[in-house]
């Protein structure tokens, strides 16, 4: 039997790296999924991908910082599918490659409002359903950035080590109405928003290929599995953890 068949996954900024090769994986492992991102065709090309693979999906345009975009693609789940068993917190953005002192106060503002609202939004809904269906597993993305410090990220790292926070919370306030919540802290992932970084400073390539001590940049798929990992029943017991998927970056 597949990891998570007949669940219902919500997958937020599914519509291109992460959070589109996880959307594949769910789907087949036999989830249906709720493709939600605000790229519409990137979300619709995700969707086209799993049900060209017998899958099933549908699409809901999302922006995760609204909280009414946030509400509505729970209610996709539960119209569409019939509830929701998995939620993964994914959509993110960079934000500025910029010392603190010089950090633009919008873009830090942007920042915290997609990757920490965002999730905070995606837990809020996203618990209603569960606690009306006899729980779930929420997933959010954390980072090494939100481990330790990497310097000029200083916005990117605070929302981040908050999401690994207030997973905590979630995970003990709903432990004993069958809602588990943990985060997961990738590494240096091979995906766009990477490719987007070495293009706008070329000189950080040579320092992300040296940042692990596995050799090389992870690839989507190996964060999907511990997504996978997480939002099935073989994590039954965990609960309120981060756990880092960077190649023993942290173990240094």
């Amino acid at each position: 039997m597949r990891l998570v068949e007949d669940q219902v996954a919500v997958i937020t900024g599914a519509g291109s790296g992460i959070g589109r090769t996880t959307a594949k994986t769910f789907a087949d492992q036999g989830a249906s999924v709720v493709v939600a991102d605000v790229d519409t065709d990137g979300g619709e090309a995700t969707v086209d991908a799993i049900t060209d693979d017998g899958g099933e999906a549908t699409f809901v345009h999302a922006d995760v910082s609204d909280s009414a975009d946030a509400e509505g693609m729970i209610e996709t789940a539960v119209s569409e599918f019939g509830g929701i068993d998995v939620l993964f917190n994914n959509a993110a953005i960079e934000g500025p490659v910029s010392r603190l002192d010089e950090y633009d106060n919008d873009a830090f503002e942007q920042v915290i409002d997609v990757n920490l609202k965002g999730v905070w939004y995606g837990m809020k809904y996203g618990i209603e359903a569960m606690l009306a269906d006899d729980g779930g597993s929420i997933i959010s993305a954390s980072s090494i950035g939100g481990e330790v410090a990497v310097p000029q990220y200083s916005g990117y790292g605070a929302a981040k080590a908050a999401v690994s926070q207030l997973t905590k919370y979630a995970a003990i306030e709903y432990a004993e109405e069958g809602i588990r919540a943990n985060a997961i802290a990738p590494g240096i992932v091979r995906t766009e928003m990477i490719e987007r970084t070495i293009d706008e400073h070329p000189e950080m390539e040579a320092q992300f290929e040296e940042t692990e001590p596995m050799p090389g940049l992870a690839d989507p798929e190996e964060i999907a599995n511990a997504v996978l990992f997480l939002g099935s029943d073989l994590s039954s017991r965990v609960t309120g953890v981060t756990l880092p998927v960077e190649g023993g970056y942290l173990a240094q």
